[in-house]
């Protein structure tokens, strides 16, 4: 998806992400509209629709952007259709389209997947995305395998391998990704290393994260590491992340998340890690059928690297919820030249999904 596209579903998300295994069978479909208004692009506006029958889930969403005449025109559209083949396995095909110089539908990508449960815990996906060529026809450009295997009950291993295709017709592989997950008690160890082709038939390593989670009631942090070969093929360490959720007793939810790295604008390496950003998000309760989330996020000054972090974002979510469905508000606020925060950006949502409400004010997902 478009970067304008991604941005929008940050908005969205607020409205539409809740599992479907939290809303009543009586309400699979839903639709969300989104407008945003951004200083440095044209304004947009995003509809998104879920409806589910049956074993066939399909999720759509269509962006527009304001045309010279001041009328929205389609831009991209995305459709997304996940089908439950049966107990262990489930095909999703996402189909994204474009507009030609003439304005009308064109599909320019396609990626189909297939997901099987195997028994023992183990799983295997087979994701092949392609484009068309000159003529339409589709071609694949790229073709993963992900296999998982369960080495143990706390101990989980995962291969992919990245294929694309080769000047002599075919696929060869890319990338190799191997991962390990460990857990013991509450905490879980996770290890991902990239390995690259070096041109002699060889696998090298381009990347190593190595990840530790942790987990007690309502508090939980991680830290992330992340280590790169130098120019001698040794691997150093070059970014780390921590980040660490808690909940207060009267509901309230903050997530901090600190970024590390070897790298500062407007300073030169000099091989340690400096703190480079902070991102602090919280998430507030009201009445019933409220919400209000404010993020911040604090960088150096690249004209004084050397002072420490700053407030340079200023991100605000307000969301309601009724009868009829829900409506959000996203408001972000930028630091420019002078060093004042000013609007840039002011996104409205709507859904009749009334049960799309839920929110996280972090990703969940374990590190990468």
């Amino acid at each position: 998806m478009l970067v304008t596209g991604a941005y929008l579903c940050l908005s969205l998300g607020l409205l539409a992400q809740t599992p479907d295994s939290q809303a009543p069978d009586t309400n699979q479909s839903w639709t969300t509209t989104t407008e945003s208004q951004r200083d440095d692009v044209n304004p947009t506006r995003s509809t998104e629709s879920h409806t589910k029958n049956g074993n066939r889930t399909l999720d759509k969403q269509s962006l527009e952007r304001r045309g010279l005449d001041g009328r929205f025109e389609p831009y991209q559209d995305v459709e997304k259709e996940s089908v439950q083949v049966n107990a262990s396995t489930v095909r999703t095909t996402i189909r994204t389209f474009g507009r030609d110089s003439s304005g009308a539908k064109t599909l320019i990508q396609v990626t189909e997947e297939e997901r099987q449960t195997l028994p023992g815990g183990n799983s295997k996906t087979v994701r092949a995305t392609s484009n068309p060529d000159a003529n339409g026809k589709l071609q694949v450009v790229q073709h993963e395998i992900s296999e998982t295997k369960k080495i143990s009950r706390d101990v989980d291993e995962t291969k992919t391998t990245v294929m694309q295709p080769s000047i002599n017709g075919g696929m060869m592989p890319v990338t190799q990704i191997e991962e390990r997950q460990q857990r013991n008690g509450n905490n879980t160890e996770v290890k991902k290393t990239t390995l690259l082709p070096d041109g002699a038939g060889n696998w090298q390593v381009s990347e190593v994260r190595q990840g530790t989670i942790k987990e007690g009631g309502k508090n939980r942090s991680t830290e992330e590491r992340v280590s790169r070969p130098d120019s001698t093929g040794k691997l150093g360490e070059v970014a780390r992340t921590v980040s660490k959720e808690a909940e207060s007793p009267s509901g309230e939810k903050r997530n901090t998340v600190e970024s590390y790295s070897t790298d500062i604008t407007g300073s030169t390496p000099d091989g340690k890690l400096h703190l480079v950003q902070r991102v602090t998000t919280t998430q507030n309760a009201g009445l019933v059928g409220q919400q209000s989330t404010v993020q911040q996020v604090e960088q150096p000054n690249p004209g004084d690297p050397g002072a420490g972090l700053r407030l340079t974002t200023l991100t605000t979510d307000n969301l309601r919820s009724g009868p009829s469905g829900a409506q959000a508000t996203r408001t972000i606020q930028v630091r420019d030249a002078s060093g004042s925060l000013g609007v840039v950006s002011v996104d409205t949502a709507k859904s009749d999904n009334v049960h799309a409400i839920q929110v996280q004010i972090a990703p969940s997902d374990k590190p990468k």
